[in-house]
């Protein structure tokens, strides 16, 4: 069992705008938004609940009709779109793994969503199929609270960032980083943490997406992605059959 008050890092959308991720203090900020340019596969997520609250996240595109979230931030949508720049899409039909359950924390949190109008993009990422991604190196990108690691996600600016990381340990299926200092063998030089918003963003190991951002674990019950805090990802190469069977029953009911 975790020992940690563990965080959902959805965003309502009447908090304030949506940013993105703490950083290691002692690098410039530009450096997070420019490599956060290099993911343009990476939207933001917006919509309303049933019960009229709205909300923003992050998805990831990984083909021209479907994308990837957390379950948690789509759950119970009434309407959602995905839009970055001047595109944005109806997300037309949302598939909640079976498995997800709100209340039970660990439970698979990936929703699947369909969209009627393609979105055209020069790459989606592939999938990462193989189960070896402890201590691999990382991306992490999403559209979340922002700030550094000793004052924790503190302030907004609509802005995407991306940083890295390295997968300390596996639990169940959820991959798990902390935030390393500048010193420790397992920095890796651009250090990133998602905080609130980042929720459905992704993460990727050679270039495939691995995870799904999910929620934040903290030792000190303040989940505001600062030291001592770690993310937490729900595993995509434990989910393949799912994705797939999914995709694959949209395309033939279309057929």
């Amino acid at each position: 069992m975790f020992r940690y008050i563990i965080c959902f890092i959805t965003i309502l959308a009447f908090t304030s705008s949506i940013i993105a991720g703490t950083r290691e203090e002692s690098i410039p900020d530009n450096k997070y938004i420019e490599y956060g340019k290099k993911f343009n596969y990476i939207y933001k997520i917006c919509g309303t609940y049933k019960d009229g609250k709205l909300f923003c996240a992050s998805a990831v595109i990984i083909d021209r009709h479907w994308i990837i979230t957390a379950a948690h931030v789509v759950n119970n949508a009434r309407f959602c779109v995905v839009h970055q720049d001047d595109k944005a899409n109806t997300v037309d039909e949302i598939i909640v793994h079976k498995n997800f359950n709100i209340d039970k924390f660990g439970s698979t949190d990936l929703a699947l969503g369909y969209m009627e109008k393609p979105i055209d993009l020069n790459f989606y990422p592939s999938l990462y199929e193989e189960n070896n991604e402890q201590g691999k190196i990382c991306s992490i990108v999403g559209y979340g609270f922002t700030g550094n690691f000793k004052t924790g996600a503190i302030i907004g600016d609509d802005k995407k960032r991306a940083g890295t990381n390295m997968i300390q340990y596996i639990d169940r299926d959820l991959l798990i980083c902390n935030a390393s200092q500048p010193n420790d063998k397992d920095s890796t030089g651009l250090e990133f943490l998602i905080a609130s918003g980042d929720s459905g963003g992704g993460l990727f190991i050679d270039g495939k997406l691995a995870g799904i951002n999910s929620g934040v674990m903290a030792a000190d019950r303040k989940a505001d992605s600062s030291y001592g805090d770690e993310s937490i990802h729900s595993r995509i190469s434990s989910n393949i059959g799912w994705i797939k069977d999914n995709i694959k029953l949209k395309k033939t009911r279309r057929e």
